[in-house]
């Protein structure tokens, strides 16, 4: 069996630090005079008192290095386990939700979807709002850590090709994870609040200015309005743009940028793909519009790509109603949403680096068909690709079509429209946060869905942010039984 000591250990706090958290946006509503605050309050306490329980219970786990088994645990019980206490304040405060609506957008912020389950945000009181910002902020950071420290080891989709970039093991280099942890979060936190301040002088108000630079840095999209983005159009717009692409490119390389190495930025096959691909698609939905005489072009430009970005990366603001575009648009926009950001970034969905590696065996592939007995071996960055992280790339795309196809039917069963299912399955999934179809509220919400379907595209957010095979193993009975 497995210690689960150290596990619960980390996850209690984990909870307690989340619980610290609310402390915030209760500060900002009390001094707002605004009620909202004794629910934050309360939640706080609630969070703080359960994760400091735990936390002392398995305190025999505490210095224990975790065990590969305990790792694939600790990350899928963290992000089943913080939604339910990062709902509390959605419960016990505004607006009043039921813990299904609750959980879902708990979930939603903390795998940094943005699809949202309240239908009316402007409404809302600031305190809240901020909430939501902060789990999505939290979200992104914790997924670059589990990118850098957890899945190179645990093997997860072919990012064990990744672990010279990251840590060998997760007990013998715990003192260079720390390092390298502590970088990134001064990366991460460089980056929003220079987010925040373009922001600013671009004209937002302070409280919008930090609500999207936490939410565009964790590539989240939970906006503050129901127009989502829409409320400001121009200079903003581009402004989010560059923001959401740094967020979606690799963070171990502004590490080295800002050590004064800034040659590995520019050589990463992703960094020069991601950038690429973006361009494929802004000028193929540009040229499209064009020709269908939508509207002129720099306004065109500036708002495709907004939403190209926007989209890619899986951020999900709008500042459009891009179904109107036409079908072609749509389905570039759908495609991009299933590419989504680079490895060890907030980004999500299946990531460049694994197009690139499946790209690249389709071509050796065929190049055998003609060349049968030439030895063609692959590389990547300059490194030749194991046979080992080919078969788990691979491994992973199966899943991922296989998981895709499987949450679309399963909602359809619910009773949602086909539309609806298609791309409720997409955005929960791929982590990009938008839905379409006749259930989904004016303001992008999912309100009107039946719960069974919130349920499930919980858990398709879920797994879709750690990776499927760090989620699934965990249904295997030999790996309890290990």
């Amino acid at each position: 069996m497995i210690e689960l000591r150290p596990v619960g250990y980390i996850i209690g706090l984990l909870a307690t630090a989340l619980g610290a958290a609310m402390l915030i946006p209760a500060a900002l509503d009390f001094l707002r005079g605004d009620a909202n605050a004794g629910a934050f309050l309360e939640a706080a306490i609630v969070t703080m008192t359960a994760g400091g329980l735990v936390a002392l219970a398995a305190h025999d786990g505490r210095g224990t290095m975790l065990s590969l088994r305990q790792s694939f645990v600790v990350t899928t019980g963290a992000w089943a386990v913080l939604p339910a206490f990062g709902a509390l304040p959605f419960l016990t405060g505004a607006p009043g939700l039921d813990f299904t609506d609750a959980y879902f957008e708990a979930m939603s912020g903390l795998t940094t979807t943005g699809t949202t389950a309240i239908p009316e945000l402007d409404e809302l009181p600031a305190g809240t709002n901020l909430w939501r910002a902060i789990l999505q902020w939290l979200g992104g950071l914790g997924i670059i850590i589990v990118a850098m420290i957890f899945l190179p080891v645990m093997k997860v989709g072919g990012m064990q090709f990744f672990r010279s970039e990251g840590f060998d093991t997760l007990g013998k280099i715990l003192p260079r994870a720390m390092d390298i942890s502590a970088a990134l979060i001064r990366v991460y936190v460089g980056l929003t609040v220079a987010c925040a301040v373009t922001y600013a002088v671009l004209g937002m108000t302070a409280f919008d200015a930090v609500v999207h630079a936490l939410t565009t840095l964790s590539t989240g999209g939970f906006s503050n309005y129901d127009a989502s983005f829409g409320v400001y159009r121009g200079a903003p717009e581009y402004a989010a743009s560059l923001f959401m692409l740094l967020a979606a490119m690799p963070f171990i390389r502004f590490v080295q940028l800002a050590q004064g190495n800034p040659a590995p930025l520019w050589r990463d096959p992703q960094v020069r793909a991601f950038l690429r691909w973006h361009g494929y698609a802004i000028a193929v939905i540009v040229l499209y519009r064009l020709i269908r005489h939508e509207s002129a072009f720099w306004p065109t430009l500036r708002e495709v790509t907004f939403n190209v970005v926007s989209t890619f990366t899986g951020t999900g603001y709008a500042s459009e109603d891009i179904t109107t575009w036409g079908h072609l648009a749509f389905v570039v926009l759908i495609i991009t949403g299933l590419i989504g950001g680079c490895t060890s970034s907030t980004g999500c969905s299946v990531k460049v680096f694994r197009y690139l590696i499946l790209f690249q065996a389709i071509k050796v592939a065929i190049r055998r068909l003609y060349s049968p007995h030439r030895v063609m071996g692959m590389r990547y960055d300059g490194r030749a690709v194991e046979r080992e992280v080919l078969d788990s790339v691979v491994a992973f795309f199966t899943l991922f079509v296989l998981t895709f196809g499987g949450l679309i039917v399963a909602l359809s069963l619910t009773g949602l429209a086909p539309r609806t299912a298609l791309t409720a399955a997409w955005t929960a999934i791929a982590n990009v946060g938008p839905a379409w179809g006749p259930e989904v509220s004016s303001n992008g919400a999912v309100d009107r869905f039946p719960d069974s379907a919130k349920w499930l595209m919980a858990l398709g957010m879920m797994l879709g942010r750690l990776e499927l095979m760090s989620a699934f193993v965990l249904l295997l009975p030999k790996f309890w039984r290990g």
